[in-house]
């Protein structure tokens, strides 16, 4: 296996990478596993990061703290997008501050409170493709079905009114701009978030609910367990990353399922293989551009033999990671039969998704639901008809027309 030579530090890949299909990770990052450890690459800001795209490496620094996100929220630091991350944001921190906030929040997310919630998304799924039954298709299942699922259910865990939901969707699409020139846009949109959430926490001081949002703003306002701005990005964040990642989840796995034929009919008859679905549509499906959030080292830190140095970035593409074929038996197939899933989908480490249940809850109730409503489910237009945002850190379908 050939390892970096040290005149790479100097060779800069333009990044992200272009992604000719949705739906397979770029073909840099199979190149890349094979001819070296680490790439330096270019950023759309124009900083420069380490690439990681092996399985191990990756899986290091997610989980090593000497790979900062709080390094990585400091003014100045290297970054990927338009604006600097949010420092106060949980996913800006590390310990013990991560602690401190992952320990109040994760009773939101423990499992009996999350079972809680599934009611309230089979009742969800069934109205949703109820109503795209009696349109008799042909249908678009971004707008009819992927969007509003994870908006329902994360407006429920929030207490955050349902009105309010294309006004968090426009918000949170512009949160997540990647291109140049959009810093203006972003920054915006955060702020009018940010705006909105803080008249919300006045209306849950006068009339508190059993609600997500209720329990942040009870622990700011007793004993300053929790800051005002570590209150608002958090719910920032939660909208956020609750809404995007299952949206495109749902959208980009249920195109994966009609690529592959019989599949959604092999669901729809055995719907026990619904989880182990998700678990292989999480892994073989990338969500995100970059692949996984930058890093900072805070010390010169070796990894497979190439020296990270204090004050570098490092991107750790989990979309890569996951088609490693050091790990996955034919890594590039998505395969109903595949065990021991250790896909890196919801990261590693501190930094691992909160409401990663959740969103299995929500993945496996939409496919379950699709499936045994619609086995007979196709593609309504060409694929080469279908586009996807491309400027944008969460990579998914604009619109996905279906019939049946």
């Amino acid at each position: 296996m050939k390892s970096p030579h040290p005149a790479d530090r100097d060779v800069h890949l333009p990044f992200p990478f272009p992604t000719p299909d949705l739906l397979e990770p770029p073909p840099e990052f199979a190149r890349l596993r094979a001819e070296r450890t680490l790439a330096r690459v270019s950023l759309p800001t124009g900083d420069t990061a380490w690439l990681a795209t092996r399985y191990d490496d990756v899986r290091t620094v997610l989980g090593d703290h000497r790979f900062s996100r709080a390094a990585a929220a400091r003014p100045g630091a290297p970054r990927l997008r338009p604006v600097p991350p949010d420092r106060a944001s949980i996913m800006s921190l590390d310990a013990p501050e991560h602690t401190r906030l992952r320990r109040l929040v994760a009773p939101a997310f423990a499992t009996g409170r999350v079972e809680a919630l599934r009611p309230t998304i089979e009742a969800t799924v069934d109205r949703l493709l109820t109503a795209m039954a009696h349109t008799g298709g042909p249908v678009d299942l971004v707008r009819a079905y992927a969007t509003p699922l994870p908006m329902a259910v994360i407006c429920e865990l929030l207490g955050v009114p349902h009105d309010r939901r294309d006004d968090f969707r426009r918000w949170t699409d512009s949160t997540l701009l990647l291109r140049p020139g959009a810093a203006d846009e972003v920054a915006a949109a955060r702020d009018a978030l940010s705006a909105y959430l803080g008249t919300l926490v006045e209306q849950k001081r006068r009339e508190p609910g059993d609600d997500l949002f209720s329990v942040l703003v009870t622990a700011h306002d007793q004993d300053d367990r929790l800051t005002r701005d570590e209150l608002l990005t958090f719910g920032s964040t939660l909208l956020t990353a609750g809404y995007h990642t299952v949206a495109a989840g749902v959208a980009n796995g249920t195109l994966t399922l009609l690529r592959h034929p019989g599949t959604v009919q092999l669901l729809h008859d055995r719907p026990e293989l619904v989880p182990v679905a998700v678990e292989e549509l999480l892994r073989h499906t990338p969500a995100a551009a970059s692949g996984g959030t930058i890093r900072v080292a805070v010390t010169d830190v070796e990894l497979s033999g190439v020296t990270v140095r204090a004050g570098e970035a490092v991107i750790p593409a989990t979309s890569s990671a996951n088609r490693d074929g050091s790990v996955f038996a034919d890594a590039d197939r998505f395969r109903l039969d595949r065990e021991h899933n250790r896909h890196l989908a919801f990261g590693h480490g501190i930094h691992h998704c909160l409401g990663a249940r959740l969103a299995r809850i929500e993945l496996e109730t939409a496919i379950s639901g699709l499936t045994r409503r619609f086995p007979s489910l196709r593609l309504a237009v060409p694929p080469t008809e279908l586009d996807w945002g491309a400027s944008s850190m969460i990579r998914a379908l604009r619109a996905l027309p279906v019939a049946w």
